[in-house]
């Protein structure tokens, strides 16, 4: 690793060398981010985790969707905040702020989504995604009926589900292992 910064509270030994793959992906981050995310280096004592993580994300956030990925980057940040989850909160608040263009839409999402103007599609998104942190089995046909009633598809519904299910489970990794977010993220976009 480049830096010797630990990307968590836990004292896991990061495989050196990174497999060529494994850098490949690397330097595409620093130079698409300018640098590595910490999350992405958390995962590097087993390489096997980490093309898991990698995998689900990529295929979560930035495949072909119903939802754009501004969309599932608010979901990240509604969940984070019910979770408080530091690490996500910093990280994908900044990716809404980018995205959007709009620093206080990434600002209004940390501290509480209802206060930023939406339309109804986005506002019955992140109820939905809110909902299912809070109390995922009160989760009723209503609800997804309601999801319909707004233009999701089926199919959009089972992305925001997932979405919503990584961040809840990458929430609770982040926080349990105190990861910390890179610094470069709280510049970015404002």
């Amino acid at each position: 690793m480049n830096d010797q910064i630990m990307p968590t509270a836990l004292d896991l030994p990061m495989v050196d060398p990174l497999p060529p793959e494994t850098q490949k992906y690397f330097d595409i981050c620093v130079e698409k981010l300018g640098f590595v995310p910490n999350v992405l280096k958390a995962y590097t004592f087993d390489i096997d985790k980490l093309n898991a993580f990698t995998t689900m994300y990529n295929d979560l956030m930035l495949s072909d969707s119903g939802l754009s990925k501004l969309e599932r980057e608010m979901i990240a940040v509604v969940v984070s905040a019910i979770n408080k989850c530091f690490y996500c909160l910093v990280a994908h608040g900044a990716a809404v702020r980018q995205l959007s263009g709009d620093p206080q839409l990434g600002e209004k999402l940390v501290m509480n989504y209802r206060v930023a103007a939406l339309d109804d599609r986005q506002r019955a998104m992140l109820d939905f995604a809110a909902k299912m942190t809070i109390a995922s089995t009160e989760i009723e046909e209503p609800d997804r009926q309601y999801l319909r009633n707004v233009g999701f598809t089926d199919r959009d519904i089972w992305d925001i589900a997932n979405v919503t299910g990584f961040f809840n489970m990458s929430n609770r990794v982040a926080s349990a292992t105190a990861m910390a977010p890179n610094d470069e993220y709280h510049a970015q976009a404002r």
